[in-house]
């Protein structure tokens, strides 16, 4: 009796592996291949970013230490003498006085800022209550609402309060301005801390501001940090409301003008002959402080940004 032919068992054929005998690349082969590349172009990109970053910040630096002939001469030279005539001429001719005003503005706004929009975005990330959708898409609608159509109401508004050309005035505004993004950030941050910890400080007897400051504020410190660096550079780095708002309505009045402003005006009055040396060195006083503040911070900041997508 002829016994059957046995058939060979056909291999099974997984994803990901070559179906014949050659030099194919598997799935992950090509994946890694394209990875590799993704990763030297954001490399390169990020690369050319440094150095459109600080190349402008390095011309600014060293022309501080110029004098005019040198700068005219060649940006990139380095001073044939290290001095810093330029920035005391800087101070003297304003700079100081409103680096002054500045901080004086920013010791108040920053940190009521951070206050009531870190309480805001709390009862809106923890709390269920009717209007609570409303109120918070309110906030998101206020971050995308462009301050240059504000202008005009906004100028006569702080008129009608008195506040024209006064600390006052512009902390206010400057609050206002930055509470809808704060709130945004952090409404997103509160909601991706544990519930159970805000629970058990409910059960040991808490009441809810105590919750609030001593258990859940500080588990957002990171958030905290990172939204406060952006409110200081934002704050620090703004014109167009104090341009609007501190102007003198007198002669006699004083001049509270920001940095921003100072450097502007610094710059008009340097005309055809200027002190260029003078102006570098006044905007390197208005860059330092702030470049200070972020690389101090920069892993709170990172850790800030991330804390969201990792928990």
């Amino acid at each position: 009796m002829a016994t059957p032919i046995k058939q060979p068992t056909p291999v099974p054929v997984f994803k990901g592996q070559p179906t014949t005998i050659g030099s194919r690349k598997t799935d992950r082969e090509r994946f890694a291949d394209g990875g590799t590349t993704l990763n030297v172009f954001s490399h390169g990109f990020l690369i050319l970013w440094g150095v459109m970053i600080l190349l402008p910040l390095a011309w600014i630096v060293l022309g501080s230490f110029k004098n005019n002939t040198e700068i005219g001469a060649s940006a990139w030279s380095w001073p044939s003498h290290w001095s810093f005539d330029a920035f005391s001429r800087a101070w003297e001719k304003g700079i100081g006085e409103f680096f002054v005003n500045t901080v004086i503005v920013l010791v108040f706004s920053v940190p009521l800022t951070m206050l009531l929009g870190s309480m805001t975005a709390y009862v809106l990330a923890r709390y269920e209550f009717p209007g609570n959708r409303i109120i918070f898409y309110l906030f998101v609608g206020g971050a995308m609402f462009p301050v240059y159509l504000a202008l005009v109401p906004l100028f006569f508004m702080v008129s009608n309060l008195g506040m024209l050309n006064t600390y006052q005035g512009l902390i206010l505004v400057y609050i206002a301005y930055s509470l809808p993004f704060t709130v945004f950030f952090m409404h997103s941050f509160f909601r991706t801390l544990p519930t159970a910890v805000h629970e058990a400080a409910m059960i040991d007897g808490c009441s809810h501001s105590r919750a609030f400051f001593q258990v859940m504020l500080p588990m957002a410190k990171p958030g905290l940090i990172s939204v406060g660096i952006f409110n200081v550079l934002g704050q620090w780095n703004q014109y167009i409301l104090p341009m609007t708002l501190m102007q003198q309505q007198s002669s006699s009045d004083p001049d509270r003008s920001m940095l921003a402003q100072g450097l502007v005006n610094l710059a008009q009055q340097q005309g055809y002959s200027g002190d260029y040396p003078a102006l570098f060195a006044g905007m390197t006083i208005a860059m330092l402080p702030v470049l200070v503040v972020y690389l101090s911070f920069q892993r709170q900041v990172q850790a800030g940004l991330t804390a969201g997508t990792l928990k």
